[in-house]
């Protein structure tokens, strides 16, 4: 199994320059990027696919990096400054989106009233009762782009709590996506066997080439919230949102793949979140939020609109690929 991701083919005049520069020689300083000039956050569809790709490739640097890219790359200014304006442009695209978020005097009460209200669309709920096998292995997919480093996004924010019961909770709850030491129940690695299993490649990054700009703007988004400490807040709202909208999912997505017939090992890896994230919904939305927001106040409104990012994404998503899928 590789570790390491081949650079992607690009979908612009800025990812092209962007992937031909890390593909080429380490150079102390590169000409000015395209559209250096123009704020980001373009609403034009071509624009965003290249911006967003490009976005994915600067952070996935300070993941795993890329087959054949020199690593000193990720730190190297001209990419920085880059990516510093393309989060910019997300950040400013997320945040004009987001509605005013109500609020009363039981902060807990108000994250959870947040996620439960959501009703976007399904592909769980139509995996489970209607797709079809290809369209299982297409979710698969899109979600590996996420998948094969799942929880590493969050991991980023570990440091940038100064400590106490946020602190305390957010590592119990990663200790268990890492496997609780367990090398064998790494949940990346779980999801890796199931893609194996099916068929599917668990090279990181593979599929990024047929990946949709709205799977790319979550895993950007997760990337930049974790990465950024003034974005802590977001970074653990996206996240409560996260496990506490997977669960049931999960059980669907679980008995969808089962009614497809498809591997044991890939079943296996959501059957695992069933039960984890019901435990982790709980933890994330009373220890991990609440204690970050009764240690800081001032972070309840970021918490709030990184939940609601996480759910408009998730909805997005959806959105695309059931028209994809030509369901109505």
């Amino acid at each position: 199994m590789r570790h390491m991701a081949s650079l992607p083919v690009p979908r612009g005049t800025l990812s092209e320059v962007l992937v031909q520069s890390l593909g080429g020689t380490f150079v102390e300083r590169l000409p000015a990027w395209p559209g250096a000039e123009q704020p980001s956050g373009s609403a034009d569809a071509q624009s965003l696919a290249d911006e967003t790709l490009s976005l994915w490739v600067l952070h996935e640097l300070s993941y795993r990096g890329f087959t054949d890219v020199d690593e000193r790359w990720e730190w190297h200014p001209d990419l920085l400054a880059l990516r510093w304006r393309l989060e910019g442009g997300l950040e400013q695209r997320l945040r004009k989106r987001a509605p005013a978020m109500e609020r009363t005097d039981d902060f807990v009460a108000d994250l959870a009233a947040l996620i439960a209200a959501d009703d976007g669309p399904s592909l769980a709920r139509h995996l489970q009762r209607h797709g079809s096998r290809e369209q299982a292995l297409d979710l698969l997919r899109q979600r590996s782009i996420y998948h094969l480093k799942e929880a590493d996004p969050t991991a980023w924010v570990v440091p940038r709590l100064a400590g106490g019961r946020a602190k305390a909770a957010l590592v119990e709850v990663q200790f268990d996506e890492y496997g609780m030491g367990d090398p064998g129940r790494l949940h990346h690695d779980l999801f890796a066997r199931g893609m194996v299993a099916c068929g599917l490649s668990a090279e990181p990054g593979l599929y990024a080439d047929e990946a949709i700009t709205e799977v790319l703007e979550q895993n950007n988004a997760g990337s930049m919230f974790g990465m950024h400490r003034r974005l802590r807040g977001a970074a653990l709202g996206h996240f409560a949102a996260f496990e506490a909208s997977s669960s049931v999912p999960s059980r669907q997505l679980a008995q969808g793949l089962a009614r497809l017939d498809l591997p044991a090992e890939i079943r296996a890896y959501y059957e695992e979140h069933v039960e984890a994230d019901a435990v982790h919904e709980q933890v994330a939305l009373r220890d991990i939020c609440g204690g970050l927001v009764a240690r800081e106040p001032d972070l309840a409104e970021d918490v709030l609109f990184g939940a609601w990012t996480c759910l408009d994404l998730e909805a997005r998503t959806a959105t695309t690929m059931l028209e994809r899928w030509e369901v109505a």
